[in-house]
């Protein structure tokens, strides 16, 4: 085969596939309304925002709200994300509706009226209540879902199981080898989240308490400890045989894919649906949908966030995975 004859194979392929989707079912944006909030359009859709790991529950909330199909697909890295079963164009657009912003930031931009109602894995930090009192602004943060603060280790770690005590001690550097847990005579190189990221708030409260996280050996101050971003937490600990850092249930079982790591159990009990739901893990996480207290209730977003708390609501929270809080 000469190679304008297979230039002209390849063209009218590719013209097919143009074809193809050129002649794909189109929405028209302008009618496209919910038949679960009276009154909301495509045109009309709240400004939402919310955390890294809630940003597939934005988005199986955008799809159920208009009728749209939905599945899991491949993202960039070692990530997975929910996309509308549309064309390409459509896609886009409709996918302009949601956005993560990321926990802090999305607390700043409700604040801001920047948005009008955001998901988060936790409520506002003192920080950010900080910044909300000086700007003379009150939040309303109610629980919609359920999810598990789990803590991860290298898949050859032997360790099973730490206590809650333990998980306290290597944090405040009390505890610094793993053979004082059961494991390998090696120094536990020990991580954190970036500040106000939600890992890191809940680590701080629903972990520590009112114990300090130590600064760690000078060996692992180099590089801070500190970990910016839910990948980089994965792609530490499967890289690093001696690391433990922490994530949430749902970002490990839905989110990251291709990172091979161990969860730990916590007092003997493994983080899943079925511990979290019925409150026997003992990092239960709550997942808040938060708006400002001024807004007003006539509002779709205020009608939104009303239709979370519907059986409707919760049903779809459960389809995407997370766990209702009201079950």
């Amino acid at each position: 085969m000469n190679k304008f004859a297979l230039f002209l194979i390849l063209f009218f392929i590719s013209l097919c596939t143009w074809c193809k989707e050129a002649d794909d079912e189109r929405i028209d944006f302008d009618k496209l309304s919910s038949s679960f909030i009276e009154g909301l359009t495509f045109n009309n859709f709240p400004k939402v925002d919310g955390s890294t790991s809630n940003l597939p529950l934005n988005t199986v909330i955008a799809c159920t709200l208009f009728g749209i199909d939905y599945t899991w697909v491949r993202d960039w890295g070692n990530l997975q994300r929910i996309e509308p079963n549309l064309n390409r164009n459509d896609t886009r657009k409709f996918l302009s509706l949601v956005k993560s912003s990321q926990t802090h930031q999305s607390f700043i931009n409700l604040i801001n009226e920047e948005a009008d109602i955001i998901l988060s894995a936790r409520k506002m930090s003192p920080d950010e209540k900080s910044y909300a009192d000086d700007k003379g602004v009150d939040l309303i943060e109610i629980p919609i879902a359920l999810d598990g603060f789990l803590f991860v280790v290298h898949p050859d770690n032997p360790v099973e199981s730490l206590t809650i005590k333990q998980i306290q001690d290597i944090y405040t550097g009390n505890i610094t080898n793993w053979n004082e847990l059961g494991g390998n005579h090696a120094e536990i190189q020990p991580y954190v989240r970036n500040a106000n990221s939600g890992s890191q708030e809940l680590m701080e409260t629903l972990v520590m308490k009112d114990l300090n996280i130590s600064l760690f050996p000078e060996s692992y101050y180099e590089l801070l400890n500190v970990i910016g971003g839910m990948v980089p937490v994965y792609e530490t600990v499967a890289y690093e045989n001696n690391a433990i850092c922490y994530s949430l249930f749902y970002y490990k079982e839905y989110m990251i894919t291709g990172i091979n790591v161990k969860t730990i159990a916590i007092n003997g009990i493994f983080p899943n649906k079925e511990t979290i739901g019925n409150n026997s893990y003992p990092y239960v996480a709550e997942v808040y949908a938060v708006i400002r207290s001024d807004l007003d209730k006539s509002s779709m977003a205020y009608k939104l966030f009303q239709w979370l708390q519907t059986q409707e609501g919760q049903q779809t929270i459960g389809n995407s995975g997370y766990v209702p809080f009201n079950q």
